[in-house]
């Protein structure tokens, strides 16, 4: 708040400026650019308005929110991360080869071997192959090995409030995140997460931890950054609510692709046409592929050429954990890698 000299409409006396006047405006600049320079959003108009908007739809209680953002503080770093994710900005081979490696490969059977009772009950519940939910974990944090190094209230505020690109999207993450807390009774400052606000061992985002994240081991509460069997529970859960079908491949590769098969390369993830299709175009598919199955064909640039593959239902389900074809592909080749050491190791 203002002192209540700097209110007064002139800085004159007798005739001469003030120079305590002087000194306030000064002081008070200061403060007002140290306050910017350390993210204090509290103090920004655009929070103030969006707090009124908390407590009147919400509930939330004032005070506890302008607490909330005078200890968060804007984040240089999230915005270089944000503004350049590997999926944007490495070709297919340069990506895969951080993923397809013998230490995630690794970590992923031994992680599968630490909590084999919790992806078979996984496996039984929903559905869903137990070495997708590991691979997933795996190229998440590498098996809860890194769970993020930002705090999530300025990871979300800086992406609310200082990424205009985005922000209406970090906006309703950062309602999530505040619902969430009060929901859990966790304090709003503590915990840690990605650059994008994703939290735990499969990297949820708060709209994601309040729908999907699951109690898994009936222990009262969900936990998915300490509880391997929630995280793994609710990995699982977030595929199935997505309909992931779990019945024949979820991404074949098409080796021999002419230019009428060329013609339906996609850049975008909706699976917009039919096995059918890529059939009549010439697609060597084979025949265990049903005709009316949706698909999606993918150009990805490998180090000797460009690669084809196309995507079906079960593809596209992994595409809505994270929006990248690149993604998806590299989960499902490090999921069958994983499969293969972990049948070879079990005998």
């Amino acid at each position: 708040m203002m002192p209540t000299d700097a209110a007064r409409p002139t800085g004159c006396r007798d005739g001469k400026p003030a120079g305590r006047m002087l000194v306030i405006a000064l002081v008070t600049g200061i403060a007002l650019w140290s306050s910017a320079a350390h993210g204090d959003y509290s103090a920004r108009p655009e929070v103030a308005e969006y707090v009124d908007g908390l407590v009147a739809e919400h509930g939330f209680d004032r005070t506890w929110l302008e607490e909330v953002f005078s200890g968060a503080t804007k984040s240089e770093s999230v915005i270089d991360s944000i503004s350049r994710p590997a999926e944007k900005v490495l070709a297919w081979h340069e990506y895969r080869a951080i993923f397809l490696t013998d230490n995630r490969i690794d970590g992923g059977v031994t992680f599968w071997k630490e909590n084999a009772k919790a992806i078979a009950d996984a496996e039984r519940r929903f559905g869903v192959a137990g070495e997708v939910v590991v691979a997933i974990i795996g190229v998440e944090t590498l098996y809860g090995r890194y769970l993020g190094s930002h705090r999530v209230i300025d990871a979300l505020a800086t992406l609310a409030f200082d990424y205009p690109r985005r922000a209406a999207f970090f906006k309703r993450e950062l309602t999530e995140f505040l619902l969430l807390v009060r929901e859990e009774g966790k304090d709003p400052l503590a915990p840690m997460g990605s650059y994008a606000g994703a939290m735990g061992y499969g990297q949820f985002i708060s709209s994601s931890y309040r729908n999907f994240a699951i109690d898994f081991d009936g222990d009262g509460k969900r936990d998915i950054w300490t509880n391997r069997s929630d995280a793994v529970g609710s990995v699982a859960n977030y595929l199935a609510r997505h309909r992931w079908h779990g019945q024949g491949p979820a991404v074949v590769r098409v080796d021999e692709a002419d230019a009428g098969i060329l013609e339906l390369v996609q850049t975008d993830l909706g699976l917009k046409h039919t096995v059918g299709e890529f059939r009549k175009r010439g697609a060597p598919l084979g025949g265990a592929l049903d005709d009316t199955s949706k698909a999606a064909l993918f150009a990805m640039e490998a180090d000797d050429g460009t690669e084809y593959w196309l995507g079906l239902n079960d593809f596209h389900v992994i595409t809505r954990y994270n929006r990248s074809a690149m993604y998806a592909l590299a989960v499902l080749q490090l999921s069958q890698e994983i499969r293969r050491r972990f049948d070879a190791e079990s005998g």
